[in-house]
């Protein structure tokens, strides 16, 4: 199951009885206070979960410029992941707006308060190295709470996945199939498409996923590359709010709202794309019926 989607912390609570807020620092050696955990490439179950209190009364701020909100001086969790061929995506959830920090291998900080989802936070590595990963789970106010948080490491998506209802590119595309070759006349290729479905694209944990989707492809593109130089762009048309998601021919995730010409309509370009499998999927921006939409596929221009 994973690998058709390759493709996107905790805290403790200490009294403040050695030294005031502003002077706390964050012990990156430490033990997580709420457990360690050691996961090699390709685990399971996915996800891992572990409920933690976050915040603290540290400023996130003091590992590193972009960090926001309130941790504890030691992760909430660590991590020993042995890495293979998935990203790596680390969520939280709460009913609190939550914030996460995560020291990587490589010894920086990588932070994030709101992910696509909303208020709860996303870290995606893409291509995570092997090593030990230290968590915190954040909080954004200041006021001393340390709200209960549920913590996800996943390879394939963030926060708690329904595997069932993932978009999956080894199902057959609902509107049917096309093999191009660079250079394709006509330029556009269109295919009418009813957007929408089930699906949350903002677990994906990739950039700019977000919308409604279905589970199997809307469309697939047989792809052939050719010598020139052209990009390869998806684009869709609808007087509804629309969205796009890609499994390109490497197996990643790519996604856009409002990138096209025409107001929210999504639009997608790929650089140089190499020959392969391109599985996509039309979205609505907000749950509800499905909407009609024209995909367009082309080595020129957005619609």
């Amino acid at each position: 199951m994973k690998a058709l989607f390759r493709t996107v912390a905790v805290a403790a609570v200490f009294s403040l009885v050695a030294a005031p807020a502003y002077a706390q620092r964050v012990s990156p050696s430490a033990n997580g206070t709420f457990g360690r955990v050691t996961l090699d490439a390709g685990f399971t179950p996915d996800p891992h979960e572990t409920t933690v209190n976050a915040g603290g009364p540290v400023s996130a701020s003091s590992v590193g410029a972009d960090c926001i909100g309130r941790i504890a001086r030691r992760p909430s969790v660590s991590l020993r992941y042995n890495a293979g061929d998935w990203p790596l995506i680390i969520s939280a959830t709460s009913e609190a707006d939550t914030t996460l920090v995560v020291r990587a291998p490589d010894r920086t900080y990588h932070c994030n308060d709101d992910g696509p989802s909303g208020l709860n936070p996303v870290v995606r590595f893409d291509t995570p190295a092997r090593g030990r990963y230290q968590i915190w789970v954040g909080t954004f106010s200041d006021d001393g709470a340390t709200p209960a948080a549920r913590l996800y490491i996943s390879e394939i998506a963030a926060g708690k996945i329904d595997v069932e209802s993932m978009p999956n590119p080894g199902l057959d595309p609902a509107y049917g199939a096309v093999n191009l070759v660079s250079g394709f006349q006509p330029d556009p290729h269109t295919q009418d498409i009813a957007a929408g479905g089930g699906f949350d694209a903002s677990t994906l944990g990739a950039p700019g996923c977000v919308g409604w989707i279905a589970t199997a492809p809307d469309y697939r593109v047989n792809w052939t590359a050719g010598s020139g130089a052209l990009p390869l762009v998806f684009s869709v048309q609808s007087d509804a709010d629309t969205t796009l998601v890609i499994n390109d021919a490497g197996g990643n995730w790519i996604c856009d709202d409002d990138g096209g010409n025409n107001g929210l309509n999504p639009a997608i370009t790929i650089a140089n794309p190499p020959s392969g499998q391109y599985d996509i999927w039309v979205g609505t921006f907000m749950q509800g019926d499905l909407q009609q939409s024209k995909l367009n596929v082309s080595e020129l221009y957005a619609q």
